[in-house]
């Protein structure tokens, strides 16, 4: 039911596609739209992956500490630079190399502590190396998403309209839905439900209403992370979704019980350090740019300036 709410709320996205479907498009910059075929093929093998990905995910968080899990989810960026560096062609710099190896060092620390064990959360006893493996599987797969994202918007639709993003959200989570929804009819646990609903302290309304809006979260996030996936990059994107990182052990110890021990301060020290060096690196290329436009404008009224 985890993975299934992660998707499932996707007839959101219904009347904003329908207002800006029916909204004019200039000639001057129509883009010829590819095969229906091949899109269809490609939303629907982004779903494929986006459903085992939730599925990893929600599994791991199962098998996890909450401060464990999010320390770990922090290689999910040195995977996507790897696969940006592949497929989106990203270059590489001194400090988005060094922001790679940091984050990797970091999860690497959790990695071996087994005294992330030791939660007052309720987590199955002995499930650590699982749980570790499938967040770090998870987290190598949705890096691997967000690239495939940007290279459909790069190289197949050409446009990164507000349309496309939430077309490309629509059917690649619509696929990702029954995907997940099959699971949960062909493992049995839909059986289960009923039992699970009376079970749950708050009563059967709040359980509705913690679905619901789980679902909605979900899919404000999905937008969020698909509109700069098709403005920016994939590998900003996966920068600004680690930007709560650093807060989350700490929100864990406070309201689940978790255990703040010695090497989990450190790697989330280490964690924010290879954090703010991406974004040094992108205030350097912004910099840079800015100062390009500076010269390019000052050229342009000596020039003028010249010829009167």
């Amino acid at each position: 039911m985890a993975t299934v709410v992660q998707s499932c709320g996707t007839p959101l996205a219904i009347p904003l596609l329908l207002y800006f479907g029916r909204r004019p498009k200039a000639t001057a910059t129509a883009v010829t739209r590819p095969p229906l075929l091949k899109i269809s093929a490609i939303y629907a093998g982004l779903g494929v992956l986006l459903a085992g990905d939730n599925l990893m995910y929600s599994y791991a968080l199962l098998y996890l500490p909450l401060s464990t899990y999010s320390l770990v989810c922090a290689t999910q960026l040195s995977f996507n630079a790897v696969f940006s560096y592949f497929l989106n062609k990203q270059k590489f710099t001194a400090l988005i190399l060094n922001s790679v190896v940091l984050l990797t060092f970091s999860a690497a620390l959790v990695g071996v502590s087994h005294g992330s064990d030791g939660t007052n959360s309720s987590v199955p006893e002995g499930k650590f190396p699982l749980g570790f493996a499938l967040t770090l599987s998870a987290s190598a797969l949705f890096s691997l998403i967000l690239s495939l994202m940007q290279l459909t918007f790069d190289k197949v639709l050409r446009s990164d309209t507000f349309y496309d993003v939430m077309e490309m959200q629509f059917w690649s989570n619509t696929a990702a839905a029954i995907v997940s929804v099959a699971g949960l009819f062909i493992s049995g646990e839909w059986s289960t439900l009923h039992g699970e609903m009376d079970g749950y302290k708050k009563g059967r309304v709040a359980y509705g209403m913690t679905l619901a809006w789980t679902a909605i979260s979900w899919q404000l996030t999905t937008m969020g992370l698909m509109g700069l996936v098709a403005s920016v990059s994939s590998l900003f994107t996966n920068v600004i979704s680690t930007v709560g990182l650093p807060l989350s052990p700490i929100i864990a110890v406070i309201f689940l019980g978790d255990r703040m021990d010695g090497v989990k301060v450190l790697a989330m020290l280490v964690a924010v350090w290879g954090f703010l060096s991406y974004i040094y690196q992108h205030y350097l290329d912004d910099a840079k740019v800015k100062k390009i436009l500076a010269e390019r404008s000052a050229e342009h009224r000596t020039v003028k300036l010249a010829t009167e």
